[in-house]
């Protein structure tokens, strides 16, 4: 299990800037606070401080899961983060309002990665828009949802790679 403080540098995949947003400001994660009406995890903020977004190197591109999902049988992906900005056609985590209404998912989540239907969002039912939100899977093909981690740094710490599975 890695730290986060080592995650920081080792998550993200350098040679692709795909999904990359521009450096992260104070203001930005202020305004995007604003926006959500929610408290990002400070683990999830430290992340993208370090990196805004991008995709997750191969060492890190899984979640190990108890239970099936539509995915695999004993995991989920996470090949990228998405970051805060509002660079042209990539997600950004300010595109989850958006999304949570298109794919008709629960509205206190705020989506981190995916691609239709299947996101992996940062669940505030529980905790309310300004506590420690959980870690979810949602499908919103087959309408479930699998908690992953009590909150996004178990999360992040849990992630192992993909090929572990195969």
């Amino acid at each position: 299990m890695a730290r986060l403080e080592d995650l920081q540098r080792s998550l993200w995949d350098t040679s692709s800037a795909h999904v990359t947003q521009l450096a992260l400001t104070d203001q930005a994660i202020v305004d995007a606070q604003h926006l959500l009406n929610v408290t990002l995890p400070s683990s999830l903020l430290d992340l993208l401080c370090h990196q805004n977004g991008g995709v997750v190197a191969d060492t890190w591109d899984a979640f190990p899961t108890t239970q099936p999902t539509s995915w695999s049988a004993d995991h989920v992906p996470f090949d990228f983060v998405m970051g805060i900005g509002h660079r042209e056609q990539t997600l950004s985590i300010l595109d989850s309002p958006y999304l949570v209404e298109e794919w008709k998912l629960p509205t206190a989540v705020v989506l981190v990665s995916g691609s239709p239907p299947c996101w992996i969002g940062l669940d505030y039912r529980a905790c309310g828009q300004h506590g420690e939100p959980s870690v979810a899977w949602f499908d919103a093909e087959l309408q479930t949802e699998l908690p992953l981690a009590p909150d996004f740094q178990s999360f992040i710490e849990g992630l192992t790679a993909a090929s572990d599975f195969d």
